[in-house]
């Protein structure tokens, strides 16, 4: 085969693929924009007036008069401070509580073997599968003979409990691919088990401690279901994912308002997000290597 033809061949399979790649990016940025339509859509909405939201349909961009007093208005006619701060005290509480439970309990059962081990923690998983309906009628039975019935520490604390096999997974993956050899010359210093824990490990489990806190809060923030059934007797203790029935009569929906409080309670998750990101893949990645 000549110089010229094999060139040639050269030139046809770059030709291919500049048109496959193209087409692969071109089919990813159709799929990003249906993926970020509805937040588009939401954002736009809550700048319109009642008449331009149901005038304009799908449109993302606001109308001629942009209403930036929707979103003063649905802070105070849903009574969103205290919503908000109810919500910032559970989720704040409910992340503290499963980083200082599931680290500790990760790091000890990566570090120590017993006999049926891997049956239990199998058994363990299972319970990832159960629905909340299935479990949500004991533990209701459970918070009120603990007396803390519709108060904000019976939503911390069954979202506590219910946040903490996953993490656990991902700590006990994260230190089983972490280097020993720290661990040993600390053993070899007369340093315990928990010094261990407390001095070493934790501090650089500091990627998965930020990907466990970012998954954490995101579920806690947005939970609807555990915050409406454990405060459903005081409406002062709802948090923001329930106080936006607010917005939702029985004979009418102030859309405009219910998409500005929507916006208001997705800015803090999506804050928490920016500024944890750069912890987000390395936390994974070590989860995921063993």
């Amino acid at each position: 085969m000549s110089a010229i033809t094999q060139k040639g061949m050269g030139r046809r399979r770059k030709r291919r693929t500049g048109k496959s790649m193209w087409l692969t990016h071109i089919i990813l940025l159709l799929g990003g924009l249906i993926w970020v339509y509805p937040f588009l859509w939401m954002l736009g909405s809550s700048l319109k007036t009642d008449q331009d939201f149901f005038s304009q349909g799908l449109n993302i961009f606001p109308g001629k008069t942009i209403a930036w007093g929707n979103y003063p208005a649905a802070w105070n006619e849903a009574s969103f401070g205290q919503y908000f701060i109810n919500t910032v005290i559970v989720s704040g509480l409910t992340v503290a509580f499963v980083l200082l439970f599931t680290s500790m309990a990760g790091y000890a059962i990566s570090r120590t073997s017993f006999p049926g081990k891997k049956l239990l923690l199998g058994l363990i998983a299972l319970t990832l599968f159960l629905p909340h309906g299935y479990t949500i009628l004991p533990i209701f039975d459970l918070i009120q003979r603990l007396g803390l019935l519709n108060s904000l520490s019976a939503v911390i604390v069954v979202e506590t409990g219910g946040g903490l096999i996953f993490p656990t997974f991902l700590f006990i993956g994260y230190f089983s691919s972490m280097d020993k050899e720290i661990e040993d010359a600390a053993r070899v210093d007369g340093a315990g088990f928990n010094q261990r824990f407390w001095m070493i490990m934790f501090p650089l489990a500091g990627p998965m401690l930020a990907t466990v806190a970012l998954f954490t809060f995101i579920g806690a923030w947005n939970n609807f279901f555990i915050p409406l059934v454990f405060t459903l007797a005081n409406p002062e203790l709802q948090t923001l994912a329930v106080g936006m029935y607010a917005f939702i009569g029985q004979n009418s929906t102030q859309w405009s308002y219910l998409t500005a409080g929507a916006v208001i309670t997705l800015a803090p998750i999506m804050l928490v997000f920016i500024f944890l990101q750069r912890y987000f893949i390395n936390g994974v990645a070590g989860a995921v290597k063993s």
